[in-house]
């Protein structure tokens, strides 16, 4: 069963064994506040062996478009759609959190973004990225990229 995430009263629960917890917890937070803000829709969080299915999705698009494997143990998933636009999201034990963006009507954004917990170095796998940096009252610094999908998935 999800576990709905609160933005207000932040909680590593769920991902403990990651060695930046509470900032992975914040940047989780975030996108939370996010989508609270932006769509009015509830964030909700399922741990990552509970849904394959998310997994396989974004791993076959990281694989696909740019050969992408990422070596740390995924945490939790998230997946639901919003105004037309699909969202898949993943949590690593490293601090990384990958979304996949894919608009369900042709010629829609398309795309994969990369957020870094503070204090993560930046995965060998995603070293060619360029990170750009944010703010945020929840996560403290987030460094973030990303690259548009050129496929159908």
């Amino acid at each position: 069963m999800p576990d709905v995430v609160d933005f207000v009263n932040v909680s590593t629960e769920g991902l403990e064994s990651s060695p930046v917890a509470e900032a992975l917890a914040g940047l989780r937070a975030n996108e939370a506040r996010y989508f609270r803000n932006k769509y009015d829709h509830t964030f909700e969080v399922t741990p990552a062996d509970e849904a394959p299915d998310v997994m396989a999705y974004i791993e076959r698009v990281l694989k696909d478009e740019r050969g992408i494997e990422i070596a740390s143990r995924p945490l939790e998933v998230s997946e639901f759609e919003v105004d037309g636009t699909r969202w898949s999201y993943v949590f690593y034990e490293s601090g990384l959190s990958i979304n996949v963006l894919y608009t369900l009507a042709e010629g829609g954004k398309r795309a994969v973004g990369f957020k870094l917990s503070q204090g993560m170095d930046v995965p060998t796998e995603l070293a060619a990225f360029k990170f750009a940096r944010q703010r945020s009252k929840l996560a403290g610094e987030i460094r973030g990229s990303y690259f548009v999908i050129k496929g159908e998935y």
